[in-house]
């Protein structure tokens, strides 16, 4: 029934239903990872490509940044500068997720579930970077597509 009723909804409601839920998910998992970054920076520090200066600054200055953009994503008046940030974020620590991918399948035993990990990690990453995007209402209008006003002769 839930569905019948989402049908009869007009495409902008439907479109700002998706991005409080966007927001309300990406809060939640870079709130938590923010917290992660900082309290066990061990495994982060161990995905950190070797050209990165001062790794464990850069930890913790990942983490509170993750911090910052999920609170922000919340917060409307900073909510589009929030999820720039993120979605540079995802750009950004994408050489990480790379590293974290070959050293991991690379070693002498891959379990099935890093292949799993990694095969769809790795192609969503272009997605992480665009959902913040999408919650803050800049990508993805419900204009799009219309017909732009005539003018009268």
């Amino acid at each position: 029934m839930a569905g019948a009723h989402n049908n009869v909804l007009p495409r902008t409601a439907r479109l700002e239903r998706w991005r409080v839920r966007c927001r309300l998910a990406l809060a939640g998992f870079y709130g938590l990872a923010g917290v992660l970054h900082l309290a066990v920076p061990e495994p982060f520090l161990g995905i950190t490509p070797s050209w990165v200066p001062e790794p464990e600054a850069v930890i913790a200055l990942t983490g509170v940044s993750e911090i910052a953009g999920a609170i922000g994503l919340l917060v409307p008046a900073v909510r589009s500068y929030a999820a720039v940030g993120l979605a540079l974020y995802a750009v950004g620590v994408f050489p990480a997720n790379i590293k974290h991918a070959i050293d991991a399948l690379g070693a002498t035993s891959v379990s099935p579930w890093q292949w799993l990990y990694h095969g769809l990690r790795l192609p969503l990453q272009p997605i992480l970077a665009w959902l913040p995007l999408f919650a803050a209402g800049l990508v993805w209008k419900a204009e799009r597509g219309k017909a732009p006003p005539q003018k009268s002769p």
